[in-house]
């Protein structure tokens, strides 16, 4: 998609759509953009309110044909929800909407009256991500890509607009190839396929590319991610994918990233029910992320250097695969007893993380479809923020926020390290039933120790179990438009 900005007149634009957002419950008068709109459509937008054919509700819409006044071929109007919580997150979502609500066109224009770079940069992320199609393997697929989108603002400032357009355009088209990759099935991904399409995307991007086999991490010491390897015949992989700016970094601050990249999980021993196993494809969504994020950071280039760790698996029940009761011994030299073989993605992510500080990374955002207990306690709305540092948590937040994607903050307190003890090890990789995501987290925190650490868990938030206005069914891409704002911004 073609993403430029034009400070032309709305009325001589020219597209296939012109989309304009609206708010809930008409205002009296009609702010100005609307009212040229509605004067230019004979009164439409009067109309369509009246007879509660539009109410503005959030990612409602209504369309004309044909509109007198207008070059463009349709009048597309969105709704925008309360005019007071009309916020760039919800702009984005918006112009998703949009797309997907006429898709079968080539050409968009959308209407940003008095636009600021950061609405411009809402709206090209939208655009990409609302554009996307989990569509590879169907046999005959009708959809179409979109070929261009203009952002109409007559009175904005182009040069920082258009800037702000290709930041956007950047970011969204990196998660949607991270949900290109998590999206893939089982059977065509496992982990030396994941390790390839990241070789594959680092040789085009110019980043540095490593990918330790499973010698070299038994050689290391890497018992715990191994572990969890070791049912399935197809061998396990970390990955690890570098970023270094050309130019003096602005700090002494190394970013790791770390993400959990089992690309299938039966449970292994401990194993699954049959309903809903399919969506276990969906397990590597945190490691999907780390590798889109390093796409658009290498072209984005922050100040700083960063380092994704994706440690890659299939967990299974084979004849070697590990046992609940088993002692493992973790590249950090603690010792973890296996109480529950399905409680695997920690015992990869904490060897992930005692490597990622033995690189020099000096502060830690690892992401990982974790537990089934986060998604309990948010729903598919929010991701589980946890973090050993309140300073660095708080940042993060705050960048959670920016990027429009929902987060929320647990507590890590030292009580629940209560929870994992084991008579026969250092630690237990599972704390029972209560507060089941914060003591997957404080496992991780064990291996972070003092240096600053989040970690996200996206178990409901990596994909959508159903289509949204703005979104296909499939992987979300979350969190990567939040570890790119925390990157750039540092």
């Amino acid at each position: 998609m073609r993403i430029s900005f034009s400070s032309a007149s709305i009325e001589t634009v020219e597209a296939d759509v012109l989309i304009a957002f609206a708010p809930e419950k008409k205002e009296q008068p009609l702010a100005a953009h609307l009212a040229g709109l509605n004067q230019a459509t004979g009164g439409w937008l009067d109309e369509i309110y009246a007879s509660g054919e539009f109410s503005g509700k959030a990612y409602e819409t209504a369309l004309l044909h044909r509109p007198q006044g207008l070059k463009a071929k349709r009048l597309l109007v969105v709704g925008a929800g309360p005019a007071d919580k009309f916020d760039d997150a919800l702009l984005s979502r918006a112009t998703g909407a949009a797309i997907r609500a006429a898709r079968k066109n080539a050409s968009f224009a959308l209407y940003l009256p008095d636009a600021t770079p950061e609405q411009g940069k809402a709206a090209a992320e939208g655009a990409v991500l609302g554009e996307w199609e989990p569509t590879r393997y169907r046999t005959k697929d009708e959809t179409k890509p979109i070929e261009a989108l203009i952002v109409v603002s007559p009175s904005s400032d182009g040069h920082a607009i258009e800037a702000a357009l290709e930041r956007g355009r950047i970011i969204a088209e990196s998660a949607n190839f991270t949900r290109d990759v998590a999206t893939e099935p089982p059977n065509v991904l496992g982990p030396q396929e994941l390790a390839q399409r990241a070789r594959d995307m680092a040789a085009e991007q110019g980043l540095q590319c490593e990918v330790l086999d499973q010698e070299q991490m038994r050689e290391i010491g890497m018992g715990s991610l191994l572990a969890v390897a070791a049912g399935s015949v197809r061998p396990p992989a970390l990955i690890i994918l570098r970023y270094r700016p050309a130019n003096e970094p602005a700090s002494q601050d190394h970013l790791g990233l770390v993400g959990k990249g089992v690309t299938f999980d039966t449970g292994g021993i401990s194993i699954k029910s049959a309903e809903n196993m399919d969506k276990m494809k969906y397990d590597m969504c945190g490691g999907a992320a780390m590798i889109g994020t390093m796409r658009a950071l290498a072209q984005l280039k922050p100040r700083i250097p960063v380092t994704a760790f994706i440690p890659t698996v299939e967990n299974m029940p084979g004849g070697a695969a590990m046992r609940p009761g088993d002692i493992v011994t973790s590249l950090s030299g603690k010792t973890v007893e296996v109480l529950n073989t399905d409680a695997e993605g920690r015992l990869i992510l904490n060897d992930a993380i005692t490597y990622a500080k033995r690189q020099g990374c000096t502060h830690l955002v690892d992401a990982a479809t974790l537990t089934g207990a986060c998604v309990v306690a948010l729903g598919h709305i929010y991701t589980g923020v946890f973090s050993n540092n309140s300073t660095f948590e708080d940042r993060f937040l705050s960048f959670a926020k920016t990027a429009g994607e929902k987060m929320w903050p647990f507590p890590v307190d030292d009580e629940f390290r209560e929870l994992l003890k084991s008579p026969f090890a250092d630690i237990a990789n599972i704390g029972g039933r209560w507060g089941g995501a914060i003591t997957a987290a404080y496992f991780l925190k064990e291996f972070a120790e003092d240096t600053p650490w989040i970690h996200l868990d996206i178990a409901g938030t990596a994909s959508y179990d159903d289509g949204k206005p703005w979104a296909a069914k499939g992987a979300s891409g979350i969190p990567v438009r939040t570890l790119v704002e925390l990157a750039m911004s540092w």
